[in-house]
């Protein structure tokens, strides 16, 4: 429909929210020092995590991949009075990076920032979560799902980026990787348990809601 993705991003950038100074410091640094720089939710993916955990008004939230702590941020903005944001990444590499942003941030006592294995770190951290938000490694995506799942109360919500994964969910002949978040979409899609719909915004995001 839209020749022209760069001027559509653009457009799209021009009517919501702008970034805080230090989203932008991420997003620049982001570019300038990392090798997949892509990875990043970057300032319109941002504002729409950020109006959704605003929506959810959260007092838990948990992320799996940290990346450099910019989706972090943004869904932090949600939080209500006392709330506080588990973050985990395998990273060690950017930890020290990642927690100076955390620092500089209005949010710092409430981030909660964990290095490890996913699979090991969640088990550690108890209680239930009102938002979760997926986007670590792809072929766990469904683990990462039926480990939390029960962990969410009615109404909160789970989001699980890059589940249309460049478009290549519609090939015909998907390599293995396309082929994990096929089976989560349709693994997904026939969940009673929640209401569900993929927001078509950059590589896909899954947005989930417990009933």
């Amino acid at each position: 429909m839209f020749q022209n993705e760069e001027l559509l991003n653009s457009y799209l950038e021009s009517t919501c929210d702008e970034e805080s100074q230090l989203l932008k410091k991420i997003n620049r640094d982001t570019y300038l020092r990392q090798t997949k720089p892509h990875m990043l939710s970057g300032h319109y993916q941002g504002r729409v995590l950020s109006l959704l955990s605003k929506l959810a008004s959260p007092k838990r939230i948990l992320e799996i991949g940290t990346f450099t702590g910019y989706a972090t941020l943004c869904l932090a903005e949600g939080l209500v009075e006392g709330g506080e944001i588990h973050t985990i990444d395998i990273d060690v590499e950017l930890q020290e990076q990642v927690q100076q942003y955390f620092d500089e941030s209005p949010y710092r006592e409430q981030i909660h920032y964990h290095i490890g294995d996913a699979l090991d770190v969640i088990p550690t951290i108890e209680g239930m979560f009102d938002l979760v938000f997926i986007d670590a490694d792809k072929k766990r995506n469904l683990i990462y799902y039926d480990l939390l799942i029960d962990r969410i109360p009615s109404g909160g919500l789970i989001l699980i980026d890059n589940v249309l994964w460049k478009g290549k969910v519609l090939e015909d002949k998907p390599d293995a990787q396309t082929d994990a978040i096929k089976d989560l979409n349709t693994t997904l899609a026939k969940d009673n348990r929640v209401n569900k719909l993929i927001l078509p915004i950059r590589d896909g995001l899954f947005v989930l809601r417990k009933k």
